[in-house]
């Protein structure tokens, strides 16, 4: 009898190549192409808000490690036993290819990273944020690739026909039984959800602030709002290794807190600030171009140049009535003009003198 064969999703069978001695790995692949995806989506969004490109990359020179750090923090922190638990290896705490970034210790510390960055620039983070909320999101979509070929991360069992076939060797244990799970077990692809959900939102995100203008970072805290709703419902399919408080994750619970409070910031700043800011750059900074071309060129730099500009032109057509003035003064009086001589030279009726 020939065994059913069920419709799923397949795992991929390497998630490392080796160029020589020199290894390759999916994940890290992932990260790097959703961070050069995330930086030209911003690059748009905050070139349309009035910034200049090169801010950008400028910025993410900061907030990218900074983010990484964060990311690799709160995994460490918030799912221990693979390092500090029994049997675990403290070292793999730095094994970052391994995977296991998350995503509010990215957050955190990046956005410490871009408000470094920003001061440094002269510009609003509020701004930035809101440039880069919806390339964020794509590159988290992108970021969970590396799930995918690192067959982690997955959902609980499921007989859908989009479940996930994993390899016996990632097979996880089953909490009811404490044997490994059979093989040919499909389980919930948990990086596909979150991959749609957060493609999806980024789209939203895109089409809410070019309907309503939104500024003063309310994009960014549209995009905390809807990743947390997604990553809720997400997380709780999850059999994944983690911390549990009053009985459900701890990722579970930072996405409650985290979005709640997303949504009131979103709400309160509307109320005290709406609209979106006139420009990108900090009170008392100027765009550089700008100030280079004060410096280059200080009469045409700023409304006082302009000023002063028009006081010039106004002077000359001054000097040039008083000009023309004097030179009708002299014609008048030594009847030195061509007109008058005509005058003089011709016709019966030449002033009172000829008349009397």
């Amino acid at each position: 009898m020939t065994a059913a064969v069920h419709a799923a999703i397949p795992s991929p069978p390497e998630h490392t190549w080796y160029l020589g001695p020199v290894p390759v790995r999916a994940y890290a692949l992932a990260i790097l192409a959703g961070i050069v995806v995330a930086v030209w989506i911003t690059t748009k969004r905050w070139v349309a808000r009035g910034g200049i490109a090169d801010d950008v990359l400028d910025i993410a020179f900061w907030a990218v490690p900074f983010g990484i750090v964060g990311g690799r923090l709160y995994h460490v922190i918030s799912t221990p036993d693979p390092y500090w638990g029994e049997g675990g290896d403290p070292v793999r705490a730095l094994y970052v290819w391994e995977g296991g970034l998350g995503i509010w210790g990215a957050v955190a510390l990046g956005g410490l990273g871009a408000w470094i960055g920003c001061r440094r620039k002269g510009v609003s983070l509020a701004v930035f944020a809101d440039a880069l909320a919806p390339g964020l999101l794509v590159a988290q979509a992108i970021g969970r690739l590396g799930n995918w070929f690192n067959q982690e991360l997955f959902g609980a069992p499921t007989t859908l026909p989009w479940g996930l076939r994993i390899d016996p060797a990632y097979l996880p244990v089953d909490p009811a039984t404490g044997s490994v799970y059979a093989e040919g077990t499909l389980f919930h692809p948990t990086f596909l959800y979150e991959m749609l959900w957060n493609l999806a939102a980024a789209a939203f995100l895109v089409w809410l602030d070019r309907r309503y203008r939104l500024g003063h970072g309310r994009v960014f805290w549209a995009y905390v709002a809807i990743y947390t709703l997604g990553r809720v419902w997400i997380e709780m399919l999850r059999i994944d290794t983690a911390e549990h408080v009053l009985g459900l994750r701890l990722n579970v619970w930072t996405s409650i807190v985290v979005g709640l409070g997303a949504l009131v910031a979103f709400v309160v700043i509307g109320r005290l600030r709406p609209g979106r800011e006139d420009g990108v750059y900090l009170p008392g900074r100027a765009a550089p171009e700008r100030a280079e071309a004060t410096a280059a060129d200080p009469d045409e730099s700023g409304p006082a140049a302009h000023d002063s500009e028009h006081e010039k032109d106004q002077q000359h057509e001054h000097d040039g009535a008083d000009d023309s003035g004097a030179g009708r003064a002299g014609t008048s009086e030594g009847g030195a003009g061509p007109d008058r001589a005509d005058v003089d030279a011709g016709g019966p009726d030449q002033g009172p003198a000829a008349r009397a």
